[in-house]
C-alpha cells in the first residue's frame, strides 16, 4: 500500500521557510531565518531571499528592478523563474564592475538553486559571491551582505547534512550581523546554530544558545519579536522542548493579536497548532488550525491551516467533518497562483483523499473517486514541470505511482516511479528518493521478483542511514511518522531476506544482512527517540560474542507482521534462525495481556501460561543448540511490544523453571553500540542519591533510606539523599570523584516521549538529555567511565507501546557501560532487598553483573513473600552484562 507523506504547512509569513531538498529534516524547520526579515518600506516582510539594505543608485535602476522582479518570483514558489532573473541581474552587475551588489545577487541565486535542489549551482553560486566579498572595500554595506551570504552559506551546508562546517559558518555569520549592528540577524543566525548545535548531539549548548536567542529577543520590538519568538518556538519544537515551544508561541501570538496583524496572528495559530499536535493535543490543534483558517487575509495561508485540520480529522477518524472540509479547500486551491506552494497543495489534498477513500466503502456518494484523485496529481505533475521544479515534479510523479499502486497497475506504476526516482537521485533528494526506492520495492515484490525487490529496499535503507539528521527531528512542513514512514522499510526488508523459498533456508549472507538491518533499525529508533543524530555504531557485531565472551548468545526476535523471526548468534558459530508462524496481532495480543498480568499480585497461573507461550516462541526452538555451547548468559536485542516484557519472567512449563534459574539475562539496544569490558575488581564505590519524602506531585518512598542503608554497608561512597540530592550537588559529586557506581534512588518515568523521560532530584525532574550532560561532564574530567547506573524506583509510562526507548536511550547516552532500570514501580521493601542481595554479590563474588542480578532475583523468587514475578523481573540490565 502506498505510504502518503503527512504535510504540516506553515504559513509562509512573515518568514518564509528554506531548504526544499530536506537532507536534514531541521532545514525546512529551523533555517526559516537564514535570510531574515527585511525593512522594505518601513513595513516588516517575511521575504526570502532578502536583498541588503541598501540604495539603489539611480543609474543601475533597471538592474534593482530584477532584483526585485526575482524576489516577487521567489516568494510565490517560482524558482527556476527567480534564478534566471537574478542570473542576469548578477551579470549585469558584473559587467557594470558592481562587486557588491553582484555578490549580493550571487547569494540569491544560491537560495533559488537550493530550491531547485541543483546544490552544485548553488554551491558555486555561494562561493563565488563569498570570493568577491573577500576582495570588496568594508563598509556597513558590505558587512550586511556579507552576514547574508555567510548565513545562505550555513543554509547549504546544512542541507546538504554538513551540520559541523554550517555551525562555524553560522557562528562567522553572527560576527557579521554584530558588525553590521543587525539585531535581527544576530538573532536569526543564533537559532540556525542552535539547530547545528543539536543535529550535532550538542543539546544542552543548543538549549544554551536558543535560550540567548530569547533574552535578545525581549528587547526587540513587538513587530520583530512577534516572529522571532514564532520562530524560536518552532526551533523549541525541533529539539523537543515541546512544553516551552507552546509558551515561546503563545507569547508571539498575544503580541500579534496587539499588534492586531492577521497575518501574523494566523502565523502562529499555525505553529501552535503544530506544537499541541505533536503532543497529541488533537481537539486543541484542531482549534488552532480552525482559528488560523479563519484569521488569515490571505488564500495561501488559509490553505495551509485548512490542509493541516484535514489530516488531522482523518487522523482521529473525523471522517464527516474532514469531508465537510474538503469543498472549502478545492474552492481555495482553484484561486490560488501556479506556484510550488499550489503544487504541494494538491499532492497533500490528494493524499487526503486516498486516505478518506480507503475510509469509506466504494459505494459511498462524495468519496472523491480513484480517477478524481488521479487527475489531481497528473495536475500537479504538469504543474511542478511548467515550474521547472525538479523536486516538486519528483514528489507528484512518485505519489502519482503510489495512487497505480493502490490501484494495482503494477505497470504503470512501476514506470512512474522510476521516473520520480531518476529526478529525486539527479538532484540528490534522498528525503525522496528513499520513498521511491521504497515504493519499487513493494511494486518489485507484488510482481514476484524478489531479488530486484531485495535490491530496491537495500537502496532505501542506505539511503535512510544517509539520512540522518532528516529522521531525527520533527519537521513541522513534512511530517516523518516513523513507526509508519521509517520503520516499515527495515522490516519489509528484512521478511524479504528471511523469506524461505520451498525447502531452501536463507543464505548466511541474507541472515547477516538482516542481522545488520535489524540493528541499524535500533539505531535509528534510538536516533529519533533523541532528535539528534548522535549515535554511532562502534563496534562489529560478531565481535562482542565470538571474541568477549563466548559464554553468551544474543537472541534477535523480530516482529514482522505474518511471522515471528528469531536469529540467534552463539559463540564462534554461523548465524541460526527460525520461525513463528504468528500474526503480528496475536503475537503482540499476548505481550500485552503478559504485561498486565505481571503488574498484577495473585496471577501466578496468568503469568505462567503467558509467559510459556513467549518461551516457546523464542527459546524452545534452540534450547538444544544453548545448552551444547554451554551457555551461561543470553543478550536480547529485543524489538517492539517484546521490549516491555522482562525476559527473565519467559517460563519453561518442561522444567517449572523461569528464564532466570537457567540464566543470566541482559538486554542490548544492538551489540554494535556497546563495548562489553569486565568490571574492574577494585573496591566498588557507589554515589548514592535518593528521595524518601514526596516531591512534585510523586509520593514519598519509605524505603529509600533503607535502601541506601543496605547499599551503603556492602559498598563504600557518598550519599545525597532529599534536601541534599539536587541536580547540581550530583554533578558536582560526578565531577569530584570516579565512583564506578551512581545509584538513583527517586522517582523517574521513562518514555518514548524524550520529554517524559526523567529521574527525580530534590529541585527539578532530570530529563535524559540533562542527564547525559550531567553524567558525561565526568568522562571529560575524568579518566574512567561509570561502571554502572542504576535508576531504582522508575517506571514506564503508563499506556506508552514504546516506553522502554527511554529505558535504551539512557543506557547508550549517559556515559555509562551498563544501566540496571525498573520496567515498572517496584514494591519499596523487595527492591531495597534485591539491591542488598546485587551490591552484596557485586562487591564479594567475583562474578559479572549479570550474573550478580540473576543471584538477586533468585534470593527473591525463593522468598515466598516475593516469589511473584512482580516482585523480582522488573530489574533488567542494559549494556555491558561483564
Amino acid at each position: 500500500m502506498a505510504r502518503e507523506r503527512r504535510v504540516f504547512f506553515r504559513s509562509r509569513q512573515p518568514v518564509l521557510k528554506l531548504g526544499k531538498k530536506v537532507s536534514s529534516a531541521l532545514v525546512r524547520e529551523c533555517l526559516l531565518l537564514v535570510v531574515g526579515f527585511l525593512v522594505w518600506g518601513g513595513d516588516i516582510q517575511g521575504v526570502s531571499p532578502v536583498e541588503a539594505r541598501v540604495a539603489v543608485n539611480s543609474s543601475l535602476a533597471s538592474t534593482s528592478e530584477s532584483i526585485q522582479q526575482g524576489r516577487e518570483l521567489y516568494e510565490t514558489g517560482q524558482y527556476a523563474q527567480a534564478a534566471a532573473v537574478w542570473r542576469q541581474a548578477a551579470k549585469a552587475y558584473q559587467a557594470r564592475g558592481d562587486s557588491l551588489n553582484q555578490a549580493m545577487a550571487l547569494s540569491n541565486l544560491a537560495l533559488a538553486y537550493q530550491q531547485l535542489g541543483t546544490w552544485s549551482s548553488a554551491n558555486q553560486a555561494i562561493a563565488t559571491s563569498l570570493q568577491l566579498l573577500s576582495t570588496t572595500s568594508t563598509n556597513s554595506q558590505h558587512a550586511q551582505i556579507l552576514a547574508q551570504a555567510l548565513n545562505n552559506q550555513g543554509s547549504l551546508q546544512f542541507a546538504q547534512g554538513q551540520a559541523e562546517q554550517a555551525l562555524t559558518t553560522w557562528q562567522q555569520a553572527t560576527a557579521a550581523y554584530t558588525k553590521a549592528a543587525d539585531s535581527v540577524g544576530i538573532t536569526r543566525s543564533l537559532i540556525n546554530q542552535a539547530q547545528a548545535l543539536q543535529a550535532l548531539g550538542l543539546y544542552r549548548r543548543a538549549i544554551t544558545t536558543l535560550n540567548q536567542v530569547n533574552q535578545t529577543l525581549q528587547q526587540q520590538p513587538s513587530v520583530i519579536k512577534v516572529a522571532g519568538l514564532r520562530s524560536l518556538g518552532n526551533a523549541l519544537r525541533v529539539v523537543g522542548n515541546l512544553s516551552q515551544s507552546q509558551q515561546v508561541l503563545e507569547q508571539s501570538l498575544k503580541l500579534a493579536q496587539e499588534l492586531r496583524s492577521p497575518a501574523e496572528i494566523a502565523a502562529t495559530l499555525t505553529s501552535l497548532g503544530n506544537t499541541v499536535r505533536t503532543q497529541q493535543k488533537t481537539q486543541a490543534a484542531l482549534a488552532y488550525y480552525q482559528a488560523a483558517a479563519t484569521a488569515s487575509p490571505t488564500a495561501n495561508t488559509q490553505i495551509q491551516a485548512q490542509l493541516n485540520q484535514l489530516s488531522l480529522l482523518l487522523e482521529t477518524g473525523e471522517l464527516g467533518a474532514a469531508q465537510a472540509l474538503l469543498p472549502q479547500i478545492q474552492s481555495q486551491l482553484a484561486n490560488l497562483p501556479t506556484s510550488q506552494t499550489k503544487v504541494y497543495a494538491r499532492i497533500t489534498l490528494a493524499q487526503n483523499l486516498i486516505r478518506l477513500h480507503q475510509a469509506h466503502s466504494k459505494s459511498q456518494t462524495g468519496v472523491s473517486s480513484w480517477l478524481e484523485i488521479g487527475k489531481l496529481l497528473a495536475t500537479a505533475v504538469q504543474e511542478a514541470k511548467d515550474l521547472q521544479d525538479p523536486r516538486a515534479t519528483s514528489y507528484a510523479l512518485g505519489n502519482l505511482g503510489g495512487l497505480y499502486e493502490q490501484t494495482q497497475q503494477w505497470t504503470i506504476a512501476q514506470e512512474l516511479t522510476q521516473q520520480a526516482l531518476v529526478l529525486a537521485q539527479g538532484i540528490n533528494a534522498l528525503d525522496i528518493s528513499y520513498r521511491w526506492q521504497w515504493q519499487l520495492g513493494r511494486l518489485l515484490q507484488a510482481q514476484g521478483n524478489n531479488q530486484k525487490a531485495i535490491a530496491a529496499y537495500d537502496e532505501s535503507v542506505q539511503s535512510l542511514q544517509t539520512l540522518r539528521y532528516d529522521l531525527v527531528a520533527i519537521n513541522p512542513d513534512v511530517q516523518f511518522s516513523f513507526q509508519e514512514e521509517v520503520e516499515p522499510v527495515y522490516r519489509e526488508l528484512v521478511s524479504l531476506l528471511l523469506e524461505s523459498s520451498g525447502t531452501a533456508q536463507p543464505s548466511q549472507q541474507n541472515l547477516q544482512k538482516a542481522r545488520q538491518t535489524i540493528e541499524s533499525l535500533q539505531l535509528a529508533e534510538l536516533n529519533n527517540f533523541f532528535r539528534a543524530a548522535c549515535l554511532e555504531a562502534n563496534r562489529q557485531i560478531d565481535q562482542v560474542v565470538d571474541e568477549q565472551d563466548q559464554t553468551a548468545a544474543a537472541i534477535y526476535p523480530i516482529i514482522l507482521r505474518d511471522r515471528l523471526e528469531v536469529i540467534i548468534k552463539l559463540p564462534q558459530q554461523p548465524l541460526r534462525r527460525h520461525t513463528i508462524n504468528i500474526s503480528q496481532a496475536e503475537f503482540e495480543s499476548t505481550l500485552e495481556q503478559l504485561q498486565q498480568q505481571l503488574i498484577e499480585p495473585d496471577t501466578f497461573a496468568e503469568v505462567q501460561s503467558l509467559s510459556q507461550k513467549v518461551y516457546e516462541w523464542l527459546i524452545r526452538p534452540q534450547l538444544n543448540a544453548l545448552n551444547a555451547s554451554n551457555i551461561e548468559t543470553l543478550v536480547f536485542v529485543l524489538d517492539g511490544s517484546l521490549r516491555n516484557i522482562p525476559m527473565a519472567a519467559l517460563y519453561d512449563a518442561q522444567r517449572q523453571q523461569y528464564l532466570i534459574e537457567q540464566y543470566g539475562v541482559a538486554l542490548a539496544p544492538g551489540l554494535q553500540l556497546i563495548n562489553p569490558q569486565p568490571l574492574q575488581r577494585q573496591r566498588l564505590q557507589a554515589l548514592t542519591a535518593g528521595l524518601s519524602q514526596p516531591r512534585y506531585g510523586f509520593g514519598g518512598l519509605s524505603y529509600v533510606e533503607r535502601e541506601i542503608e543496605q547499599i551503603t554497608s556492602e559498598v563504600s561512597g557518598r550519599v545525597l539523599l532529599n534536601q541534599d540530592f539536587t541536580s547540581q550537588a550530583l554533578q558536582n559529586q560526578v565531577n569530584s570523584q570516579s565512583f564506578p557506581v551512581v545509584h538513583l534512588a527517586t522517582h523517574g518515568q521513562f518514555s518514548s516521549n524524550i520529554e517524559q523521560t526523567f529521574v527525580l532530584a530534590w529541585d527539578k525532574p532530570i530529563n535524559v538529555n540533562e542527564l547525559n550532560d550531567l553524567l558525561r561532564t565526568r568522562s571529560r574530567n575524568l579518566s574512567s567511565a561509570i561502571e554502572l547506573l542504576v535508576l531504582s524506583a522508575c517506571e514506564t509510562a503508563a499506556g506508552d507501546k514504546r516506553a522502554t526507548l527511554g529505558i535504551a536511550g539512557i543506557a547508550v547516552r549517559a556515559g555509562a557501560r551498563s544501566t540496571l532500570a525498573s520496567l515498572w514501580s517496584v514494591d519499596d521493601q523487595s527492591t531495597a532487598l534485591l539491591m542488598s542481595q546485587f551490591y552484596a554479590e557485586l562487591a564479594s563474588h567475583q562474578v559479572n553483573k549479570a550474573t550478580a542480578l540473576r543471584q538477586a532475583q533468585l534470593s527473591l523468587l525463593k522468598n515466598p513473600n516475593y516469589a511473584h514475578p512482580m516482585y523480582w523481573s522488573a530489574y533488567v540490565l542494559v549494556g555491558n552484562w561483564l
